[in-house]
């Protein structure tokens, strides 16, 4: 018997989906995964401030050194690393972010008969159980966030070579953010699935936006990124209100001392962000009121002259019909 073009898709599409599924969360890799501190790269806390540290002292001594050796405003030619930085952050973000996805949906049908009476998958997702370990296919993502952290680093130390300009904020949101993932994987942190999917999935929009602008040769907007960003602190905001509810209400959630400190600093962030966004917005206004009353002057320029030449053409032309 033979197959039918259409069936013999169906299978292959069946059979990418599950060598998918396997390497995204049943891989043992995965499913095998402990957070150790003999096991694990960089899941100590001497190498974790060590880093942040060397990246803020990289970050400054660069931008010094750049400032008191170049003219200011040159930029150094990058070619296409800033591109590549901006393609591998995209597929590496959304990779995490269909990995944790699978993971997710695998970890609650297999350990849902153990909560099931006291918590919805939307409460299990937002508050572990007491006594959850980093250990399983979600922490695994979780770890492998937490090293993509340092990749994400490196954007810094792009656009202090090719802007020649190091932001504060920047500085700040990398080595905070590297810090709490870090936290989210210590602490067994509540909340942290639904804050990786989230994040993970506007920087693959971001990041994947930056790529195509730059092949395109193309400026960037900076208020779909800035916009990105807002709908996602937005969105962490949201979810934090939800865990300390369901602290209170289902008897406690794990990690809870550090969702307090995480929420502390996302807070911190969400201010800076917000700092940011209105002078921006302020600073365009102004800019589009300059621009209309330019226009404004040179019109009422425009219809002066027209005045004058005009008023001076006037006698001439009495002059000649006179004559």
């Amino acid at each position: 018997m033979s197959t039918s073009p259409s069936g013999s898709t169906l299978g292959k599409a069946t059979a990418v989906m599950k060598s998918l599924n396997f390497y995204l969360s049943d891989h043992p890799a995965i499913v095998t995964f402990r957070w150790s501190h003999d096991l694990c790269w960089g899941s100590t806390w001497s190498f974790l401030f060590s880093s942040i540290a060397f990246y803020v002292v990289v970050s400054i001594f660069l931008h010094l050194t750049l400032a008191f050796l170049l003219r200011r405003g040159r930029p150094v030619p990058l070619g296409p690393i800033p591109a590549l930085h901006s393609l591998s952050m995209s597929v590496i973000s959304a990779t995490i972010f269909a990995g944790l996805l699978v993971s997710a949906a695998a970890e609650i049908k297999e350990t849902r008969w153990l909560w099931r009476r006291y918590k919805t998958p939307l409460q299990w997702l937002l508050c572990f159980p007491l006594g959850t370990r980093p250990s399983g296919r979600v922490f695994f993502w979780s770890y492998v966030f937490y090293l993509s952290r340092f990749l994400h680093m490196l954007r810094t130390v792009l656009v202090v070579l090719r802007r020649r300009k190091l932001v504060f904020f920047q500085l700040f949101y990398h080595a905070i953010s590297t810090f709490m993932s870090f936290l989210w994987l210590e602490f067994s942190q509540s909340f942290q699935v639904l804050a990786i999917l989230f994040t993970t999935l506007a920087f693959s929009v971001m990041y994947g936006y930056r790529f195509w602008t730059s092949v395109a040769a193309r400026g960037a907007c900076l208020p779909l990124v800035l916009n990105c960003q807002i709908a996602l602190l937005g969105c962490n905001l949201v979810c934090h209100v939800a865990v300390l509810l369901l602290h209170f209400l289902t008897g406690g959630c794990n990690g809870i001392g550090a969702w307090v400190f995480n929420s502390v600093l996302n807070g911190a962030i969400l201010l800076l962000f917000l700092n940011f966004y209105v002078r921006m917005y302020l600073a365009r206004r102004r800019k589009r009121k300059g621009v209309v009353i330019d226009h404004r002057c040179e019109n009422d320029n425009n219809i002066a002259r027209s005045s004058v030449l005009g008023a001076g053409k006037e006698p001439h032309s009495n002059k000649v019909k006179s004559n």
